[in-house]
């Protein structure tokens, strides 16, 4: 690969930080608490948990200790995948939630019967019991200390927080305004907020390493809560789960191979867009120019048809990852895409033959992509007040379709959206990397890692670059900085292109730490998104 370009290009609000170890995150109360791991003796992994922790306390409208989580780990030596999406109440079938709601297409947004079992703890566990050096009790004291001490609204978790009020099924859920809302309003921007049930239950996770959360006392007051309150989780769903170690997904691109981990996730969304990618030239064409994007753009929709079509709980799928990144599959999708006119792709056949996103790189060579999520903001809206603990809603994600691959079931983990990235060369680690928001998660890792390896731009430009984000059919979003010429000339091909200036709802945002060389002589580079209050610090 040619050397990067550090001319940015791109008006920001941030410079690429150099170092040798690296905390980035959206939060600088997050990073610091990573960093005070390091500074403690700890490794990268440990950074993670306790950033992640510090994240459940800092941005509740993105994350919490209901929420679930995937890794992607080196080691030093190899790659490590971590998949801790919990799976469904025992209790849950399609029968179950057509007796309670008719015939409804999938289960509800908000509530008891939109919660499958949280990951994320047992993920800090896992990650700590394999890698950690720390005990796992002191990862959690920076988090702690936060929610018990109290720190200042920043604007952008502010104005999620106050969105997140106005919506009646989710203010009203049992719970939620009790903790979150405690002054019948979202906090103002500077206002300090206080979470002390949640650090009342950091603190029994701290002392039983996560037993309590699955087993103990918390275990037992969430199945209270769900029985009061028309749910189904039970104890026994909590004490069975288990996260699940997994090797991470892999496709060449441009001599790199980007990582992700295998479905239920949709990472392989950018796998497939990618694998599309590589039978064009796009180191030909100006990075911000309409041929550019549209061929990204078309190649993104054809890589959304069969990921929507295909990707489930492994249990549930009727093809399998490799089948999906075939590489003369992916090159005849590729012969569908029309260089002049916008298209509205159907799924492929090929079986033919609100999330928190941070990264770690230390000096022994350890790096961690490491993402978390509620799904939609505060998730369910389900909390149980006298632990502060919020719920995910990630079983909205099921359908109750008996032919669709996420057809609900007992156990069963539902379609997820949140996908950590890794990127490796012949074998070596490269960087670590997510994108929040959604389905812009893929679309986020397309485009910056075009950015990177076909036009050599560095990770702050590549984050800084004007975005694109598909949706359903031909609607666009553009960002406000895209060049007019080029929305007008992917207008006339057809995209109903919308140019959005809010970039931190729609595009997503993220963090990303590229390896300079060896990381005890030459370290890393870290960039993080300004479309986000994004904090990258290193020592």
């Amino acid at each position: 690969m040619k050397p990067f370009i550090w001319n940015q290009g791109y008006p920001s609000l941030r410079m690429p930080i150099f170092g040798r170890n690296v905390v980035a995150t959206s939060h600088a109360l997050a990073a610091q608490a990573g960093l005070k791991m390091i500074w403690r003796g700890g490794n990268a992994v440990d950074a993670a948990i306790a950033a992640a922790a510090a994240k459940t306390i800092t941005e509740p409208c993105s994350n919490g200790l209901g929420s679930d989580a995937f890794c992607i780990l080196w080691d030093g030596r190899q790659l490590h995948g971590l998949n801790a999406s919990g799976g469904a109440p025992a209790a849950w079938t399609p029968d179950y939630f057509r007796r309670k709601y008719g015939e409804a297409k999938r289960p509800p947004m908000r509530g008891w019967d939109s919660v499958t079992v949280p990951g994320a703890i047992a993920a800090w566990v896992a990650l700590s019991e394999r890698f950690g050096r720390l005990p796992f009790a002191d990862l959690l004291e920076p988090a702690i200390e936060i929610a018990e001490r109290g720190y200042l609204a920043p604007i952008v978790v502010q104005q999620k927080w106050a969105a997140a009020a106005r919506v009646p099924e989710l203010a009203g859920q049992p719970g939620f305004a009790e903790v979150f809302l405690p002054h019948g309003r979202a906090p103002e921007v500077g206002e300090r907020v206080r979470l002390p049930g949640i650090a009342r239950t950091l603190r029994a996770v701290a002392e039983t390493k996560g037993r309590a959360f699955y087993e103990g006392e918390i275990a037992e007051a969430t199945a209270r809560h769900a029985a009061e309150h028309g749910g189904t989780l039970t104890v026994a769903d909590l004490a069975a789960f288990r996260p699940e170690w997994v090797e991470p997904t892999a496709k060449n691109y441009r001599g790199y191979t980007l990582h992700e981990i295998p479905p239920n996730g949709q990472g392989i969304a950018a796998q497939i867009a990618l694998g599309i990618l590589e039978n064009f030239d796009l180191a030909a064409l100006p990075p911000d120019g309409p041929e550019s994007q549209h061929l990204q753009i078309e190649a993104m929709k054809l890589a959304f048809a069969d990921t929507y079509r295909y990707v489930a709980d492994p249990s549930g799928m009727q093809v399998t990852p490799e089948q999906m990144l075939d590489p003369a599959y992916l090159k005849a999708r590729g012969r569908l895409i029309d260089r002049t006119k916008a298209q509205d792709f159907g799924a492929g056949n090929p079986a033919s033959g609100g999330t928190i996103y941070l990264a770690t790189a230390d000096a022994s060579g350890m790096m961690v992509s490491f993402i978390q999520s509620n799904f939609m903001g505060f998730g369910s809206g389900v909390v149980v007040p006298e632990w502060g603990l919020s719920l995910q809603n990630r079983g909205y994600g099921f359908h109750l379709d008996p032919r669709s691959p996420n057809v609900v079931a007992p156990g069963k983990r539902p379609f997820h959206t949140i996908i950590p990235g890794f990127l490796t060369k012949e074998g070596a680690p490269v960087m670590s990397f997510g994108v929040m928001g959604g389905n812009m998660q893929p679309q986020g890792h397309v485009q910056t890692l075009v950015r990177m390896l076909d036009h050599h731009q560095n990770p702050q430009a590549a984050c800084d670059a004007p975005r694109w984000r598909a949706n359903e059919g031909l609607s666009i979003n553009a960002e406000s900085t895209m060049p007019p010429d080029t929305v007008r000339a992917l207008i006339e091909r057809g995209h109903r292109m919308e140019v959005i200036n809010d970039s931190y709802q729609d595009f997503g945002a993220g963090q990303f730490i590229w390896r300079m060389g060896d990381p005890d002589e030459d370290g890393y580079v870290a960039a993080s998104d300004p479309r986000r209050d994004g904090q990258a610090v290193v020592c």
